[in-house]
């Protein structure tokens, strides 16, 4: 079926986006809006009365910007997660003024030559956007969902504010270093949004995420030291060996293994997963058969499903301590402490729980996969895991000087 016909305000408002774009605000006129719209110039003026009502018209109502705030409101109830929520939006707002960017160079380049209806127009464009955006904002924060120490309309005008200075940037100026990609201004934007001007009320927004993985400093073990780790744990038996696996193996957390159960794994031939629930967040993470270049098992037989199958109890929970009921936090540290009883660092200093993570994370980047993908399954943004980036990069420079190093001359 043939598309419904456009009415001629739709045509007007699409032909002044056109014109706008390929030649400027101020150097077009109503009457070339008009025939390119195919309709009287007489029905301009009667729908917007001049071409300043119709540039409104193209910032309210072009299909390249319709839509974005009431999306955005509409994923308030229930609230979801906010950080995603107001990234999709500063995405998809940044596609959209991409999508006509001579028009953004244009009505900001000629902005001082507007007369003061022109400015006016453009100023109510902007608060229909914000008008939007801080209901999203008021709903959210309504809810109880974030606590901030500002209207909900000025962070409404900050955010918008930010996304379109941006957005002039990109388009007036070229060879810039403000930022690695789009994606790196959008995630830091939100994070500075959430963190500067809003809080969780009884909790950080990194509460949801393993402790370990928030770190300035990464300081991840040797090969030599994990391996012997996990021989330790394998002579106090099978149990501990598949704990001290899972450790390596997945990089999870004292505190995601205790909600593990045995229904959360899946197995075939081609991959192992763990299933991870945390509040807010589901998410899959695999178990890796091989741990800083030593094989371990493979999906169908590592020493996690060898303990596994030899449980004899109908419990759901995967790890048990000597009562029969699921692990504690404390009880695993314990374990831990029996496995690295005499080893250090080379910092000299006892093996950490917690840089079983950190190993993990840079094992993973070092094998090639991407700090995006990592932020997938770990839970963390890519803000986040950038010290673990540095610690690979420093760690593949090593590698690289030790190789070069036994080349023959």
């Amino acid at each position: 079926m043939s598309s419904q016909p456009l009415s001629a305000r739709q045509r007007l408002i699409r032909s002044a986006l056109e014109l706008f774009t390929a030649q400027g605000v101020s150097a077009t006129t109503t009457r070339q809006i008009a025939e390119k719209a195919e309709v009287n110039e007489v029905t301009l003026f009667r729908n917007f009365g001049n071409k300043h009502g119709l540039l409104l018209a193209v910032l309210e109502e072009s299909a390249a910007f319709k839509n974005l705030g009431e999306s955005l409101v509409q994923r308030a109830t229930p609230p979801g997660n906010v950080y995603q929520a107001l990234k999709d939006y500063a995405s998809e707002t940044l596609h959209a003024l991409e999508r006509v960017p001579e028009f953004v160079r244009s009505v900001v380049g000629e902005a001082d030559q507007f007369p003061a209806e022109n400015r006016r127009a453009l100023g109510r464009g902007l608060t229909e956007a914000n008008r939007y955006v801080a209901q999203y904002l008021a709903t959210v924060i309504q809810q109880g969902d974030l606590n901030t120490y500002l209207p909900a309309e000025k962070l409404a005008s900050l955010l918008n504010g930010m996304i379109l200075g941006y957005a002039v940037i990109e388009f007036t100026s070229e060879f810039h270093e403000l930022w690695e990609s789009r994606d790196d201004f959008l995630e830091n934007l939100v994070e500075l949004f959430l963190h500067g001007a809003m809080s969780h009320p009884e909790k950080s927004a990194t509460d949801n995420l393993p402790g370990s993985l928030i770190a300035t400093e990464v300081m991840d073990l040797p090969a030599v030291l994990v391996h012997e780790i996990l021989r330790q744990a394998k002579k106090l038996g099978t149990q501990d060996y598949a704990l001290a696996y899972i450790l390596f193996a997945a990089g999870l957390s004292a505190s995601e293994i205790v909600n593990l159960e045995r229904s959360h794994q899946i197995y075939d031939p081609q991959g192992h997963f763990l299933q991870i629930t945390t509040p807010g967040l589901i998410r899959q993470v695999p178990v890796n058969q091989w741990i800083l270049s030593k094989h371990y098992g493979s999906y169908t037989n590592n020493p996690l499903i060898k303990w596994l199958k030899s449980r004899k109890d109908a419990h759901p929970a995967m790890f048990l301590n000597e009562a029969g009921t699921p692990i504690s936090k404390l009880e695993i540290l314990g374990r831990w402490e029996a496995w690295t009883q005499g080893l250090l660092t080379p910092q000299g200093q006892p093996p950490a729980i917690a840089q079983t993570q950190n190993t993990w994370c840079v094992e993973m980047l070092m094998r090639g996969m991407s700090i995006e993908n990592l932020s997938i399954l770990t839970g963390c943004d890519r803000t986040q895991l950038q010290p673990y980036a540095k610690r690979a990069r420093e760690k593949a420079a090593l590698e690289q000087a030790t190789h070069l190093d036994h080349k023959p001359t």
